[in-house]
């Protein structure tokens, strides 16, 4: 078929990417650039605060390294706030999660925790 458009992943798919900074498990990551032309990975970071971020980090993973990102789910996630049981959060500082102020809301805690701690959160 002529322009035939084919997925590179679907939606709620983990994706493993090539990592271009050293990044923290259960922190948020986003895209940094091209995909990787010899793998063809996409390329990701440890996202910055109030990015939209393409998911969170399966594992702590040094720069250079292959990386699952976890696309749509309930993820422990780390809080950079105290955070409560239904609020919006936001990423903060280190790709972590806050409470929702001035970023953009990425997902919604279903489990509040104090800061450095593990918050369940639902992502959009």
């Amino acid at each position: 078929m002529a322009n035939e458009c084919t997925p590179l992943f679907k939606p709620g798919r983990d994706v493993t990417v090539l990592t271009t900074t050293a990044v923290t498990g259960k922190t948020f990551v986003s895209v940094t650039a091209d995909p990787d032309t010899r793998t063809g990975l996409i390329k990701a970071g440890t996202a910055t605060a109030g990015s939209r971020p393409f998911g969170v980090a399966s594992r702590t993973t040094p720069s250079g390294g292959q990386l699952l990102v976890y696309r749509e789910a309930i993820l422990p996630v780390t809080a950079g706030a105290a955070i409560t049981a239904g609020q919006e959060v936001e990423v903060g500082a280190n790709g972590r999660a806050i409470p929702l102020n001035t970023g953009t809301s990425v997902g919604t805690a279903i489990k509040g925790a104090a800061s450095g701690a593990d918050a369940l959160i639902a992502l959009h």
